[in-house]
Order: C-alpha cells, then sequence, then structure tokens
C-alpha cells in the first residue's frame, strides 16, 4: 500500500495523524486518536478514544487498541491509552484504556513485541523491550517491568507486579508478584532462581549473576524472613544496583512473592 490512507479505511475527523502514517484497508480510527509519524495499520485494524500511539509501530490484522476498559464500573468516563515507539501488534491483539478506578491511564512502553491474541486490560503499566507470546493476558492494574518475556496462554492476574528481566513459563497461572532477574513457571507458580540465559543475552556479567544467584538463595532459600534476608545480604555482600532493585522491590511488595 502506498503512504497514506486507504480509501476504505474510516478516520474520524478528530483524529490525529502524522502525513507518513500507513492507514491500511477497512481500518477504523476514532475521534481522540493520535497516531504519530512512521507508523502502519496494515488492515482491519480499530482505535478508538483518548489514544496515543508513537512511532513507527506496525500493528496487524484485527487488532483493537484503545476500546473502553471491560470493567462493569465503567461509565464512558474520559481515559486514555499510550502506547510508546518501535512496538510490534500481532493480529487480534487488544489494549485497553484506562478507568477511573485506577488512574485512567494505560501505557505501554517502547520496542515491545506483542504476539497474536494478546491481551492487556485497563490501567496495566508495561514497560519496554517487553515480548508477550500468543494469548498471554494480563489483569487490570498489572505492572510489567522492562526487558520481561511472557510465555503463551499465561495469565497475570490483576494488580501483580513483574520485576525487569523476568521470564514467566508458557501456561503459568500468576496471582503474586514476581522478583525482578528471575525464572517463575506453573499453574502453581514457583521460581526457579535467576535467568540467567536471558540476563547473559542482555550484557550482565558473570559476576552480576552470580550475585543475584546468591542474593535469590538467600531471599528465598533459607528459612528465614525477608527482613532477615535483606539484613543478611547487606551483611554479606556488596550490594549492587541490580541487587538494590531486587531488594526494594520486593519490600514494596503488597500481594504476596511467588517463591
Amino acid at each position: 500500500m502506498k503512504t497514506g490512507i486507504h480509501p476504505s479505511a474510516v478516520v474520524d475527523p478528530g483524529a490525529s495523524l502524522d502525513p507518513s502514517v500507513e492507514i491500511g484497508p477497512f481500518c477504523v480510527i476514532g475521534k481522540g486518536a493520535h497516531i504519530k509519524k512512521g507508523t502502519r495499520l496494515l488492515s482491519h485494524v480499530v482505535v478508538d478514544g483518548a489514544t496515543e500511539i508513537g512511532e513507527d509501530c506496525t500493528i496487524h490484522s484485527f487488532a483493537t487498541i484503545g476500546l473502553p476498559p471491560q470493567d462493569l464500573k465503567y461509565k464512558g468516563e474520559e481515559t486514555k491509552l499510550i502506547l510508546g515507539d518501535g512496538n510490534i501488534v500481532r493480529e487480534y491483539v487488544s489494549i485497553h484504556r484506562g478507568s477511573v478506578g485506577g488512574d485512567g491511564s494505560t501505557v505501554v512502553g517502547s520496542n515491545n513485541f506483542l504476539m497474536a491474541y494478546v491481551h492487556i486490560a485497563h490501567d496495566c503499566k508495561v514497560g519496554s523491550h517487553v515480548v508477550m507470546a500468543n494469548s498471554a493476558t494480563l489483569g487490570g492494574h498489572v505492572v510489567i517491568e522492562d526487558h520481561v518475556v511472557i510465555g503463551g496462554i499465561a495469565g497475570i492476574h490483576q494488580y501483580t507486579r513483574v520485576g525487569k528481566y523476568v521470564m514467566v513459563g508458557g501456561f503459568s497461572r500468576i496471582t503474586q508478584d514476581v522478583p525482578p532477574f528471575m525464572i517463575v513457571s506453573g499453574m502453581e507458580p514457583k521460581l526457579f532462581g535467576p535467568n540467567s540465559i536471558g540476563l547473559k543475552r542482555h550484557g550482565f556479567s558473570d559476576a552480576d549473576i552470580n550475585d543475584l544467584k546468591k542474593a535469590y538463595r538467600i531471599l528465598f532459600r533459607q528459612k528465614i524472613t525477608i527482613k532477615d534476608a535483606v539484613k543478611k545480604i547487606h551483611d554479606e555482600m556488596e550490594v549492587s544496583a541490580h541487587i538494590q532493585h531486587l531488594i526494594d522491590f520486593i519490600e514494596k511488595n503488597k500481594r504476596g512473592i511467588s517463591r
């Protein structure tokens, strides 16, 4: 398709599109949508409401971006969705706007790869460089930090947090926070230690990974409280920025920690 808007597409006059945006056949763009330069909507894509889509995104057929939240309390209030730059959104992905029960916004960062049938619910906060495999689902108010990989058909319960560089196994049911840098998997989720291969791929040194392994053993494999484990880490280890992030994440927990 040539750059521009396909004749079969429907674009509300109240939408704002950069001149370089490509809108393919049978797309529907609603009032309030704002789509930035270089982004392509291939065909049959629906964008609704106060939705901002960043630069150089590619959105595939039948994706629905910025539709109202699936929340029975929602009564048409003005809420929004912000989608960053360089995202790849595959077929039938759904990303919903925020709700007044949250902070009114769903935010997805940049350079994410959302495979077919992924769902991101209202008020989620998703970082950058996240990969979600087919049919992975985020309930409302979920927080996903950067560089997370979520396997196919995994479900993340509402209000749950997943720390950066985590690998979530396919078919997992995540109902409690997952500490950063770890592997978690299972219908009754279990931690399997640091995500060593993923961390190496992202440039973590052997020393960094070994420190995370030691911190993991102290926090989750010794029969002591988290408070005592944190004290032991400070007493026995040099606390790097990565270890400090792990500690901070755990100390902010409200739902319990996957172990």
